[in-house]
């Protein structure tokens, strides 16, 4: 557990209407400007302090942009999220019990069903050389 917590990610995620334009790009790409509408039919705010509001989900890694001609579009950027989701599991399972991939899991069912093979194939076998 000798990582940081990602503390600008979950600054970023402490204001609603950050929250608000997480919701609207999870939905798909969306320009500045329709972003902008649609936070300001939900609360009276300014363009520039949308723009704030996107300046610090990018710098959070929480949103990507791209620019074509002379718009802006933004998306979620996983890669954040990926980093405090982390973080968050290593706080709910410290010493990371359970975080093997399911992979080890099918290798332990895998090799329990060939020790009752072995096991059973055995048994047949001595119920084989008493009926001889």
């Amino acid at each position: 557990m000798g990582r940081c917590a990602p503390a600008n990610v979950f600054e970023a995620l402490g204001d609603p209407v950050r929250r608000a334009i997480l919701q609207l790009v999870a939905g798909g790409e969306r320009s500045a400007g329709a972003l902008v509408e649609e936070i300001r039919g939900r609360t009276p705010i300014s363009q520039p302090a949308v723009s704030q509001h996107l300046k610090v989900l990018r710098d959070a890694g929480l949103v990507r942009v791209r620019s074509e001609a002379n718009r802006r579009y933004y998306t979620l950027d996983p890669e954040g999220f990926a980093d405090a989701r982390e973080w968050l599991a290593e706080l709910v399972d410290p010493l990371g019990r359970f975080a093997q991939p399911l992979d080890a899991l099918a290798t332990e069912v895998a090799r329990g069903k060939r020790e009752r093979r072995g096991k059973t194939a055995g048994t047949e076998a001595g119920r084989t050389d008493k009926s001889a």
